[in-house]
């Protein structure tokens, strides 16, 4: 008797379904993880600023402009200036390019117009003072400020501001092929370290996609005047 021969079963092929919600949600949890390692990268660069003791002497200390509070400088702003005043007392820089443009909520003057009077009523001698009041960001800062003192024939520059932001300030200033002798940047008192690190890490990431675009030849360096 013959036996019959079983036949083997195939196995069973498993439908593919496509899911896009899975996708996309594999695609943000990869953002997410991409975010969380490029805002440590930036706080990071942040961080690890140190401020020096003593820094080469320049021509000129750029000072970067922060908000008026009904046409005076805010605490923050005033710690920038009193850092400035010590650095030109001490014969660090010769002059002083305060840079900043409209002053912002409640103020009629500029950013700079307002700098200049504080400093003017700490005793500064208004020669040793250069305005720059058109700017509304640091690239402009920067621009703006080598601008007016190449046209003073200036030729070397001490970038002056906060701690926090010395980092961003001087790749910006090496991208402007300004002549800097440094960043010197002062640690703040008076402002809120989570906020200010948060809003730098943001304004970081801007600068960076800025350097991307123009860097791809998608916009221009004139797009950020």
């Amino acid at each position: 008797m013959k036996s019959v021969a079983q036949k083997r079963s195939k196995p069973r092929k498993r439908k593919t379904v496509f899911r896009p919600w899975l996708l996309f949600f594999r695609f943000f949890m990869w953002l997410i993880v991409a975010g969380v390692f490029w805002c440590g990268y930036v706080m990071w660069l942040m961080n690890n600023y140190t401020a020096e003791s003593t820094y080469p002497e320049a021509d000129a200390g750029i000072v970067l402009g922060a908000a008026l509070w009904n046409d005076r400088p805010s605490p923050a702003l005033k710690e920038r200036l009193d850092y400035a005043k010590l650095l030109l007392e001490k014969g660090t820089v010769d002059r002083l390019i305060l840079s900043g443009g409209h002053g912002g909520i409640s103020s009629t003057l500029s950013e700079a117009e307002g700098m200049q009077n504080y400093l003017l009523l700490k005793g500064v001698d208004k020669d040793k003072l250069l305005l720059e009041t058109k700017a509304s960001s640091t690239y402009q800062n920067i621009i703006f400020s080598r601008d007016i003192g190449e046209s003073h024939g200036l030729q070397t520059y001490l970038v002056i501001t906060h701690d926090y932001h010395a980092a961003r300030a001087k790749e910006i200033a090496a991208y402007a092929d300004l002549e800097s002798k440094g960043v010197a940047g002062v640690k703040s008192k008076v402002l809120n370290e989570f906020y200010n690190d948060t809003r730098e890490v943001l304004a970081f990431t801007k600068w960076k996609l800025d350097w991307l675009t123009i860097s791809l030849g998608i916009r221009s360096p004139e797009s950020l005047l």
